[in-house]
């Protein structure tokens, strides 16, 4: 029986490990693309607007909102618009790991601001990634 609850306990801890590897992995190499190109920031959209303000803003609960509405600004394009999708195992992937952030972020947001931070960067990050793949995919240059 304890056995069996070491196996599972470290099973979980092992897929959690991993989850969050492959989340980073998938963003540090969204990032080495887009640093490799000319990064113009778009306007349509606040993520970029929020990781430079992460570093200033005393307040996070704005940026959380405002990152929130560019997630449901996503969402309602992916659900509407007809070519547009994001079916990749990364993809969801990535829509995963930002509810999973928001998630920590909510945790966090009054007893460690600092964790509270990286987790909307890392929101941040994971918004750029989908707005990228889904210009890309609509055959527009969305370079943010």
């Amino acid at each position: 029986m304890i056995a069996s609850c070491l196996i599972i306990v470290f099973s979980l801890l092992l897929i959690a490990y991993w989850f969050r590897y492959s989340c980073i992995l998938l963003l540090r190499a969204h990032a080495e693309r887009a640093a490799s190109a000319s990064a113009v920031p778009d306007i349509k959209f606040c993520f970029a607007d929020v990781q430079a303000r992460l570093k200033t803003a005393p307040a996070l609960d704005p940026l959380h909102l405002a990152l929130q509405r560019d997630y449901e600004i996503l969402i309602y394009l992916l659900q509407h618009a007809a070519n547009l999708s994001l079916e990749s195992f990364e993809d969801r992937l990535l829509v995963l790991d930002y509810k999973v952030m928001q998630w920590w972020y909510r945790l966090t947001r009054i007893a460690a601001p600092q964790q509270a931070r990286r987790a909307l960067y890392e929101m941040a990050s994971v918004l750029n990634v989908l707005a990228q793949k889904m210009g890309e995919q609509a055959g527009v240059q969305t370079e943010a």
